[in-house]
């Protein structure tokens, strides 16, 4: 991607203060970035890399003025957003890596799958009996579509990815590295032995558009009926999803947390890192919960924020901090703790 300033303001609607043509071909950090490198600042706190920076080209805010000289050779990019800017040129940059359409030798279709135009399927591939893949999605190396698989249009699974018998994915999905969706649900029952009789899954997982699935992310297929995350939700990476879960729409999950069966989560919920759900739970529209809450009862109030273990309100959950530290110094204080 070798493009000049100018060009680039054009396609950003910004200005340029500079030499209007500086070329760039790829793109840097503000830290480290080096000449043909456009790099960007958007974080105050970042702005002190930018009187040294390397780079060609940086894209900066309209009302960014510098504070000391700029280097010579840096050119300036004004944007209403940086950041946005920025990720605009993220995206663009994507496409341009995207493969070329195509079946590499190495791929194995079943006659009885289908496969819309314009795919790219990559080494060592496999669609099985039935499957469907959507025109032009990009199937990396090492995809695995089981039997009747649906995978929608414009999707990109990435190496390793598993789509297993019967589960779908709708339009735009990506879904990262060795993440297995319709792995078999955890279901047993005891026996008056004391060992465990497996329960059959027979379910399927349904995502809808618009999803974004992380690397090593196992969802599981439902044991009757779908497990089911519905449009426009992102999951981070290392995330289990449990069989006949329900995750609302645009519902954003950070990396290690797990959902036990059949919990339903409403639309927009917000779960940072490590949250963990018992089963059978109802979480309501809005939900948010901070980093390695434990959540064991029903959310029935929207867009609560809460954390702690069990899970509580954010403001119960400082009390209850300012409380446990209070112990805590007190007890040290304590001559006598030891006794």
């Amino acid at each position: 991607m070798e493009k000049t300033a100018s060009e680039l303001a054009q396609m950003l609607g910004g200005s340029v203060s500079g030499n209007p043509d500086a070329v760039v071909c790829c793109l840097g950090k503000i830290e480290s970035a080096s000449e043909g490198e456009l790099t960007f600042l958007s974080n105050p706190k970042y702005e002190k890399y930018i009187y040294d920076c390397g780079a060609s080209i940086a894209i900066v805010a309209n009302d960014f003025e510098p504070s000391s000289d700029l280097p010579e050779s840096l050119t300036l990019i004004k944007v209403n957003d940086p950041y946005s800017s920025f990720a605009l040129l993220l995206q663009a940059y994507e496409q341009i890596n995207k493969r070329q359409p195509g079946v590499d030798a190495t791929a194995i279709i079943h006659k009885g799958a289908k496969v819309g135009e314009g795919c790219h399927i990559g080494t060592g591939v496999i669609i099985e009996d039935g499957a469907e893949v959507g025109a032009y999605s990009e199937l990396r190396a090492g995809v695995y579509i089981g039997k009747n698989a649906i995978l929608g249009e414009r999707c990109l699974l990435f190496s390793g990815v598993q789509i297993l018998d019967k589960c779908s994915l709708g339009n735009d999905c990506t879904v990262q590295s060795n993440t297995v969706i319709g792995s078999e649900g955890f279901g047993f029952t005891p026996k008056d032995d004391g060992s465990y009789s497996k329960i059959p899954q027979i379910g399927n997982v349904v995502i809808e558009d618009n999803c974004d699935i992380g690397a090593g992310c196992t969802i599981d297929r439902a044991t009757l009926g779908s497990t089911l995350i519905k449009k426009g939700c992102k999951l981070d990476n290392l995330i289990q999803i449990a069989h006949n879960v329900e995750i609302g729409e645009y519902t954003v999950i950070a990396a290690q947390s797990g959902i036990a069966g059949s919990t339903i989560l409403g639309k927009n919920c917000l779960i940072g890192g490590q949250v963990g759900f018992a089963g059978h739970l109802k979480i309501a529209d809005g939900s948010k919960f901070g980093a390695k809450t434990g959540v064991s009862k029903n959310i029935t109030t929207p867009d609560t924020i809460l954390q702690g273990i069990p899970a509580m309100p954010m403001r119960a959950y400082q009390k209850f901090q300012i409380g446990l530290r209070s112990l805590v110094k007190d007890f040290y204080n304590n001559k006598d703790s030891n006794k």
